[in-house]
């Protein structure tokens, strides 16, 4: 998975420039002499065109073929970008499984299918990873859409084995008619933690049947392993599958374990032992993550042992590394991201590479506002025991450095790829009076919509959700944000901030995390929308934000908590928000959080941009006063869970139209809202019934489509909107 997003994206497999490298460090380049020939039919990997060609091979030169494709994915990682550690480890693998089975009769079905890298080249799409010109012909996960060799698009955790047991049970019941042979689950790097994958466990002993369960074990999630199950794992490898308790076996399946993950010799012996096999089996391979990568010491203070650079004269270019069962609480080195500097083994960095492009550049959203909470909750742990941040793996996307991390201790807990249970858990913590802060990409979020609902908002937990990467953006159509307000703002009693600056998102915080028996405290859960490009953007040049500057009335706040921020938490310095988020309240209690915010006062007009909307509404007021001489009135309503009836009123007075701008689901979302109240108090006075105008995006999946592109689609720009507001007049 990763989001993500994000990609943990992680997210997106499209490129997103983000995370500068520390330093001027560089990824190590790919020598020129083993860069990948485009079209050169004495590289083997030029001739594949299907498993068939795979088949076809001598078995000498399998390793071969190994070697050309580990080449191609280390060039493709420095021009691209991507998750290219999981499918380094996984090479020898899927030549085996091409080798061995016959797909698409045999089906494979990739989880978190991030690994698929190398089964796309062998099934007709090479050259999207050998040429430059055509990487953008294929995602980062698999898709009907591109072959009849991938099964699902699949871009979130731990279903290949429910899916495959699906598949199983059909071909099954329709006996030979089916066209289904072998069925296989490719599960691993991190996604076994998931409960769903323990579901597909339990079911497959159950079924019977041909199911064959590859799990990657690549002693790895994201940031690390974490839960009681990988004791087991370790021992299991240490004893040579050997040891008892088996967790495989605890669920009644069959067992073989491979030492040699990349290997490929021992794994096309393995996968032609189970092959036509009669029953469940788990064929547990202990690979290498990043295999391949440069293990030259590159990080001044990395503190573990790195392996030695890279040969190419070996057969598939691996090489013995020591960069595994690091002492150090977080099981990975010190790498501080997880988008650069990317080695073999126990590496977070290699989850997810950036191309070098993008080496340098500032930090993306996710990282800027992620260590900006960072460093405002990392002060009050000393003082408040309760005070927990929780990460469902994907720590690093989110600017929760491997640095905070140590520091926080206890603090800190990650519990693997595991959202539904993260969200349940920060509810436990809450119960029991902590204050717990749950921490990961949007689309992730909707894989807990059920503890949302039930143990969070149904219990008036006090959780705080902090929303990342919510809203549009290039990101793959598995790891979309536009949905999350239409899910977070319509759970009752919720509440879903969005704020549009670095001042609103920490004040936000604080509100949300202040200790229970405060004054104005939440009565329960408050979902923080994390802000987005558009506003980090604004923030770096005030000259897109017209109307105000980025200069805003403080916004009303009753209680006084400080918001410390210092450089060593996190690399926000002190100058970014400055003293404490203080200042005296409008209103009693809850309700002054809620309140919108008028920052211009006009007539005509009234813009209502949401989150990472706002900004476009500003500067549409800016283009109506320079071409049109109209002063519109240009509001942030700073959250959107509820509306602010006192403003709607306000606006009947010398407003012929509301504007409603929001970069997410425009069906079922905000803007309709505002719609929806005034047909519903509808007055006698037809002059003081203002019309109503929603931009939003289309209740759809877009699969890597430009940001910039969505909002020309979406009539999210200065031009669309300013049309559309003129030709009603």
């Amino acid at each position: 998975m990763r989001n993500a997003s994000g990609n943990g994206f992680d997210s997106s497999d499209s490129f997103a420039v983000s995370g500068a490298a520390e330093g001027a460090a560089r990824l190590h380049d790919i020598p020129p002499s083993i860069t990948p020939s485009h079209g050169d039919d004495s590289h083997l990997l030029s001739r594949i065109a299907s498993p068939a060609d795979v088949k076809a091979l001598a078995p000498n030169e399998l390793a071969e073929l190994c070697r050309e494709i580990r080449t191609t994915l280390l060039a493709y990682g420095h021009q691209h970008g991507g998750h290219i550690g999981s499918n380094l480890g996984m090479v020898e693998a899927t030549v085996a499984l091409h080798r061995v089975f016959d797909s698409p009769r045999d089906r494979i079905v990739f989880d978190v299918s991030h690994q698929s890298y190398v089964h796309k080249m062998l099934t007709g799409r090479a050259a999207a990873y050998l040429d430059p010109d055509r990487f953008s012909e294929v995602t980062g996960f698999t898709n009907p859409d591109e072959s009849k060799h991938d099964q699902f698009v699949l871009g979130h955790t731990g279903t290949s084995i429910s899916l495959a047991c699906g598949l199983a049970k059909t071909r099954d019941m329709e006996g030979p008619n089916s066209g289904i042979g072998n069925v296989i689950a490719v599960i691993g790097d991190g996604s076994l933690s998931s409960g769903v994958a323990f579901e597909g466990l339990n079911n497959a002993a159950e079924q019977g049947g041909n199911l064959i369960i590859v799990f990657n074990d690549n002693e790895m999630s994201i940031a690390g392993d974490f839960g009681g199950m990988y004791g087991p794992l370790a021992r299991l490898r240490a004893s040579g599958g050997t040891a008892q308790p088996n967790l495989f076996n605890a669920f009644g399946l069959d067992y073989r374990y491979v030492e040699a993950g990349n290997d490929v010799s021992a794994l096309v012996a393995a996968f032609e032992e189970v092959r036509d096999i009669d029953h469940p089996v788990v064929v547990h391979i202990h690979t290498l993550k990043g295999a391949g990568y440069d293990g030259e010491e590159t990080h001044a203070d990395r503190q573990t042992a790195s392996a030695s650079p890279v040969s190419f004269d070996s057969p598939t270019g691996v090489h013995p590394t020591d960069n595994v069962n690091h002492s150090e609480p977080w099981h990975s080195d010190h790498c501080n991201l997880s988008d650069h500097e990317p080695h073999e083994g126990q590496c977070e960095a290699s989850h997810w590479q950036n191309p070098d492009a993008a080496i340098g550049k500032p930090d993306d959203p996710r990282k800027h506002y992620g260590k900006m909470a960072m460093a405002a909750l990392e002060p009050r742990f000393a003082a408040e025991p309760g005070l927990v941040v929780i990460s469902p793996a994907t720590p690093g996307s989110n600017g929760i450095t491997h640095e905070f991390r140590e520091r926080a201790g206890a603090h800190y807990v990650d519990t693997g790829i595991t959202e539904s249970h993260a969200v349940a858990y920060a509810a436990g913590i809450a119960r029991a009076g902590g204050t717990p802060v749950v921490a990961t990409t949007a689309s992730f979020f909707q894989r807990a919509y059920d503890q949302f609902f039930q143990e969070m908002s149904l219990n008036r937990s006090r959780v705080t959700v902090l929303d990342f990467l919510g809203g549009l953006s290039g990101s793959d159509n598995t790891h979309s944000g536009a949905y999350d307000v239409t899910m977070f703002s319509n759970i009752p009693g919720a509440t879903m901030l969005v704020p549009t600056s670095a001042r609103d998102y920490l004040a936000d915080l604080a509100w949300a995390t202040a200790p229970a028996g405060s004054a104005d405290a939440p009565a329960g859960p408050v979902v923080i929308r994390v802000p987005g490009e558009a506003i980090l953007t604004a923030e770096r040049d005030a000259t897109l934000l017209p109307v105000t500057g980025g200069q805003i009335a403080d916004r009303p706040q009753s209680t006084s908590l400080p918001v410390s921020v210092s450089s060593a938490s996190g690399g926000i310095s002190a100058a970014t928000v400055r003293g404490t988020v203080s200042v005296t309240a409008q209103r009693a209690g809850v309700r002054h959080m809620l309140d919108w915010r008028v920052n211009q006062t006009g007539s005509h007009v009234a813009i209502i941009g949401l989150g990472n909307a706002y900004p476009l509404a500003e500067q549409t007021a800016a283009a109506l006063s320079a071409d049109y001489g109209i002063t519109a009135t240009v509001i942030d309503p700073r959250q959107c869970t509820s509306l602010d009836s006192d403003v709607l009123e306000s606006l009947r007075d010398g407003h012929q139209q509301v504007i409603t701008l929001e970069d997410g689901q425009l069906e079922g979302g905000w803007g309709e809202k505002v719609t929806a109240y005034y047909a519903n108090h509808h007055v006698s006075d037809g002059s003081r019934n203002p019309r109503v105008l929603n931009f939003g995006a289309a209740k759809e999946f877009t699969d890597r489509v430009p940001l910039g592109e969505l909002n020309e689609r979406y009539g999210l720009t200065v031009e669309q909107v300013t049309e559309a507001i003129t030709r009603c007049f």
